[in-house]
């Protein structure tokens, strides 16, 4: 997933390091049998990343990514980040590192990232617009009822 936060304008995506060499990446990760790809991600968000959110169905990103020698379709679905938790399943295995969208290419590792990134980048204007629904609908919600 493309986890990430918007602050008006800005937008910042949330990489952790690889577990065996350290590098900044996004979060991903096999789905389960029973799982469908929103599962995965809300599954993998909090083991490799300790978070919590909203995964934005609409705008699915597929890359095909090198790991290792091989090369693997990966989608990506942004994720609005709602929490952040400082105890994780993999918090002894990875560090977490929030860089704005426009600082992307100096952290993100590898070509197949930096391509994720700039999509990504192209879709920010309804990725902002959906941010701001969505903190609207959760602010009426927590407002008391008349």
């Amino acid at each position: 997933m493309i986890p990430f936060d918007t602050r008006e304008s800005n937008i910042a995506i949330l990489f952790v390091t690889s577990q065996t060499r350290a590098r900044w990446i996004l979060p991903k990760g096999k789905s389960y049998p029973e799982e469908n790809h929103i599962d995965t991600c809300r599954r993998e968000a909090f083991q490799e990343a300790g978070i919590r959110g909203t995964v934005i169905e609409n705008f699915p990103i597929t890359a095909v990514i090198t790991k290792q020698t091989l090369q693997i379709p990966v989608t990506y679905y942004p994720m609005l980040v709602t929490k952040q938790v400082d105890d994780w399943p993999e918090k002894i295995k990875r560090q977490r590192h929030w860089a704005l969208l426009r600082d992307a290419p100096k952290v993100a590792y590898k070509e197949d990232l930096l391509r994720v990134t700039q999509q990504f980048n192209t879709l920010a204007p309804w990725i902002i617009e959906i941010s701001k629904l969505h903190r609207d609908k959760e602010q009426l919600k927590q407002m008391p009822a008349r």
